[in-house]
C-alpha cells in the first residue's frame, strides 16, 4: 500500500477494508518516512504492531 493512501484511510471516518496477511485490521498511525503503520487486528485490539506498508492490502 502507497503510504498516501494509508494516511488517507487512517484519518477517514469511514472505515476502509485493509488486511495484514488476511486479517482486517485498522490503520492507527502512519510513518511515511519509515514506510510503517501502527496496525491492530479488528478482533484484538490489544494486539498493536508496526508493519511495512507493502504488507497491508486494500480490498
Amino acid at each position: 500500500m502507497h503510504a498516501g493512501r494509508a494516511s488517507e484511510i487512517s484519518q477517514s471516518p469511514m472505515m476502509a477494508n485493509v488486511t495484514y496477511f488476511n486479517t482486517q485490521v485498522y490503520i492507527q498511525h502512519v510513518d511515511e518516512q519509515r514506510g510503517t503503520a501502527r496496525i491492530y487486528p479488528l478482533d484484538n485490539p490489544q494486539q498493536e504492531q508496526e508493519v511495512p506498508l507493502s504488507q497491508l492490502t486494500e480490498h
